[in-house]
């Protein structure tokens, strides 16, 4: 709760400061529950949630808008490529081997965004006053050489939408959706929001009879992320046959 009161009052205060200055300000990357606890706090400006990408889960906040100053600003943040040196000798490296070789440089957890594994490459988004200390240090992923470089975009296929896959329900609840998603039995599904493990557009969903709008975006910690896309029939026995798009 301590951590919650300090993280709020700096919130607050780069709102007050882009008011009083006229200019953008931005925190560092959120995660879920911090985005939610954002959303949940008064303050005197508008704000966006920005992540690199679309659908990104980790984002900061930019305070200020157009509306406001006359201008845009663009965002700093940037993606880094990490590669291995030589793939053919490089470990199989997971999300956790990259964010971990990261952290081993003394950073903080919120200066870096979403990190992003395709075909044993890493793209993770940072500050932009990061970057270059980050591309200059980080030589190894586990016991793989590598090499760091600033890429104005991610490859197409890393940021692909998934493709729609059909799930049976008995209804639209959040928690017999997320039990049929992730094929786990509704019971485990309601202890995942006991828990707080469950966020629905950022904001933390609490309540397991919450019904799901189509395209919300679902975050479950441990589990992963799917976006609703809605009912597509309703069966002769009542149940419903919903379509989601999950990311693996």
């Amino acid at each position: 709760m301590e951590n919650d009161k300090i993280l709020q009052d700096h919130l607050t205060d780069l709102s007050a400061r882009a008011k009083e200055g006229s200019y953008y300000t931005y925190s560092g990357f959120l995660s879920l529950a911090e985005q939610d606890l954002l959303l949940k706090t008064k303050t005197d400006i508008k704000y966006k949630l920005i992540g690199g990408y679309e659908n990104a889960e980790r984002k900061l906040a930019a305070f200020g808008s157009k509306e406001d100053f006359g201008y845009e600003e663009e965002t700093p943040i940037v993606c880094i490529k990490i590669e291995p040196l030589m793939q053919k000798y490089a470990d199989a490296l997971s999300h956790r081997d990259f964010l971990g070789s990261v952290i081993g440089l003394g950073l903080e957890r919120a200066v870096t965004g979403d990190i992003i594994v395709h075909e044993n490459i890493g793209y993770m988004f940072c500050l932009e006053s990061i970057a270059p200390f980050i591309t200059e240090n980080l030589k190894k992923v586990r016991r793989t050489d590598v090499k760091c470089s600033v890429v104005s975009s991610l490859p197409t296929e890393t940021v692909k939408i998934p493709e729609e896959s059909t799930f049976f329900v008995a209804s639209e609840r959040l928690d017999a959706v997320i039990a049929a998603v992730f094929n786990i039995s509704r019971s485990e599904s309601q202890k995942l929001f006991d828990k707080e493990l469950v966020f629905c557009n950022s904001n933390l969903c609490e309540n397991a009879d919450r019904q799901i709008q189509d395209g919300g975006v679902v975050s479950v910690r441990g589990y992963g992320r799917f976006i609703y896309c809605g009912i597509e029939k309703t069966t002769k026995k009542g149940r419903l046959c919903i379509k989601a798009r999950v990311y693996k």
